[in-house]
């Protein structure tokens, strides 16, 4: 460890506490006092008993409550403290760097309420190195620092990354759910996975919450929704209330809905112009022929609205098959699609995966032997491939037309470009990740981590 310069501190001084991305604090120097304290508002404990963690808020400037930087940390201890008044209270201890006059060095702080307090953070005698001496008649002996840094866009470039709590909404322990559980806890965040059919909401105005198994929910800093077909509709309002409550939701619920109609999602690409098979649509058309002049010759796609997984989805490859199909369909009362067949895709298409906007990865899936699907789930096979710069820019285009944070988006390699297929809100893992030998649910982390770093929140105030 490099030797520290001495330094002399007055009865006040500007501090800098880095690691929880607070730049500016001045501190009452209080040689009374042991360890030091911070003030603290909704201190919650979170993850595994063997590394517990604790997030809370810090008010760095006083008489301004409004303003609060979320924060996180390992707990190394709780301990009962006596304050300068006789009252004690259990408060947690975390370990920290406290950056001064361009030095620093590890310290120990305690949470707790300092509300009342004209200085929000004391310094104590552990946090007072041996190199330091103290002229209690001075102030601000050192550096001055600046409350103005709270509302600069350095808050959000040059933030640390904190430890998260991430709410994965999914019903299914399958190998997307575990990944993204083993990544963002390989990250250091706490991952818990939430069953979407087993969470019910509270609507009010002033308090609207989420329950599960018979309690609120903790506050999470991100949930990435995971949502089921089946389950389409009562997942997007749950997902709405995490939106409704402030939570950042990787894929939101406009999106997830949007997405999974078909007939939405095709008038969605066609508004931002994106590439796609030409598509018809009709509740109950009298003239089942001019509903396949529209899309052009046989053969053609006639496609549920509600298929996933490639089911529901038929090829006829006459003009008197699709008129049989769509008869069909239409007994049954079914919405579906008339979609072009694009025959240069030889039973072949693209999954490009999408994350934070950018395209991460691509793996081209070949459908079964005499089979035009090419899902996995109807035996086709994945293996990586490279994608075209129309191909790359067609998948980041689709996910950002539906404002999707994680998308899978289904390309055809048409002879005049790429053709949007389909946009996944719920895109598997395991394939592309098996492919390309990417780590896609690290990737969505590391992107979790950007859009929730901390700056400052100005909360409403009551009355």
């Amino acid at each position: 460890m490099t030797a520290l310069t001495p330094l002399t501190f007055g009865w006040e001084e500007w501090i800098a506490l880095p690691n929880l991305g607070l730049p500016a604090i001045s501190a009452k120097v209080d040689t009374g006092a042991r360890t030091s304290a911070l003030h603290a508002s909704e201190i919650e404990v979170f993850g595994p008993t063997s590394i517990p963690k604790v997030r809370f808020y810090v008010h760095p400037v006083p008489g301004r409550e409004d303003l609060a930087i979320p924060c996180s940390a390992d707990i190394v201890d709780r301990r009962e403290v006596t304050s300068s008044n006789g009252e004690s209270e259990q408060r947690y201890v975390i370990g920290t760097t406290l950056e001064v006059g361009g030095q620093s060095w590890p310290i120990e702080i305690t949470l707790t309420n300092r509300g009342a307090m004209t200085s929000h953070m004391l310094l104590g005698r552990q946090a007072l190195a041996d190199h330091i001496s103290i002229t209690p008649t001075e102030r601000h002996l050192q550096p001055e620092l600046s409350f103005d840094v709270y509302h600069s866009t350095r808050m959000r470039t040059a933030a640390p990354r904190r430890a998260l709590r991430i709410a994965v909404l999914s019903r299914e322990n399958n190998y997307s759910t575990r990944r993204l559980v083993e990544a963002g806890e390989a990250r250091g965040h706490s991952v818990e996975v939430i069953d979407t059919n087993r969470v019910y909401i509270a609507i009010n105005d002033l308090t609207p919450e989420v329950h599960y198994d018979g309690k609120r929910l903790p506050r999470y800093d991100a949930v990435i929704p995971r949502i089921g077909a089946s389950i389409t509709p009562y997942g997007a309002a749950v997902v709405r209330q995490f939106e409704t409550i402030g939570t950042y939701c990787v894929n939101g619920s406009t999106g997830i809905l949007s997405s999974r109609d078909k007939l939405h999602a095709h008038q969605v690409l066609a508004r931002h112009r994106i590439g796609m098979p030409v598509t018809a649509f009709a509740a109950s058309p009298k003239d089942t022929g001019n509903l396949i002049g529209l899309v052009g010759t046989a053969p053609l796609i006639v496609k549920l609205l509600e298929s996933t997984q490639g089911k529901g989805v038929v090829l006829a490859e006459t003009k008197k098959a699709a008129e049989s199909v769509i008869s069909a369909f239409r007994g049954l009362k079914a919405n579906f699609l008339v979609q072009q067949f694009v025959k240069e895709a030889a039973g072949e298409d693209i999954r490009c995966l999408v994350v934070g906007g950018k395209f991460v990865a691509a793996s081209k899936r070949t459908g079964a032997e005499g089979d035009f699907r090419s899902n996995l789930h109807q035996g086709g096979t994945a293996a990586t491939t490279r994608s075209s710069k129309a191909e790359r820019e067609t998948a980041i285009r689709a996910a950002r037309a539906f404002g999707l944070g994680l998308a899978g988006v289904d390309l055809l390699r048409a002879e005049d470009g790429p053709k949007v297929l389909e946009v996944n809100s719920y895109p598997g893992l395991e394939g592309v990740e098996t492919a390309t030998g990417k780590d896609i649910a690290t990737k969505l982390h590391e992107g979790i981590e950007l859009q929730v770093r901390p700056q400052p929140v100005r909360r409403r105030k009551s009355g």
